[in-house]
């Protein structure tokens, strides 16, 4: 299997800027994370942008589409924000349907912290992606979720069945 990855962004990869007291969005987190934990399939990623999720565009999400449909990868990890996930699951899912299992993965926390869930939820999405039949799906809190049932709860910061 060799695995394509797609990266936009997100909390996941961002950076925390101490002359202007900001986090903003850097490199791709990815693949030092699957390097470090020794993976030992076949990977390529693809950096599309830097984004936070809520400066993604439907414009954008049409890239995005694209480059999943683009890649001959039968399995792909998008990496997103959170706050806007689930819209661009969506617009993938009602594009390529069963073509690809694709898995959208972020983090609550950057992926530069000490304690973050993005490592985990990275895996979480690695082995969703081997595991899982064709279609679109979010790894997020060690669970995985249909983009029709889901949707990310600010209040409590975690995605939840709805």
């Amino acid at each position: 299997m060799k695995l394509a990855i797609v990266t936009t962004g997100g909390t996941i990869d961002k950076v925390y800027f101490d002359a202007k007291s900001d986090f903003k969005v850097g490199k791709p987190q990815i693949n030092g994370i699957l390097e470090r934990v020794g993976v030992t399939f076949p990977f390529e990623v693809h950096e599309l942008f830097h984004k936070d999720s809520l400066d993604i565009t439907d414009e954008d999400r049409k890239t995005i589409v694209e480059a999943v449909a683009g890649t001959d990868a039968t399995h792909v990890i998008v990496t997103h924000g959170t706050d806007t996930m689930v819209a661009t699951a969506k617009a993938l899912k009602e594009r390529l349907g069963l073509e690809k299992t694709v898995v959208l993965v972020g983090s609550l926390t950057p992926a530069r912290f000490r304690e973050t869930d993005a490592e985990f939820n990275i895996g979480v999405a690695v082995g969703a992606a081997q595991a899982l039949s064709p279609g679109v799906y979010l790894a997020m809190n060690g669970r995985i979720f249909d983009p029709e049932s889901v949707r990310k709860n600010r209040a409590e910061n975690r995605f939840e069945i709805i």
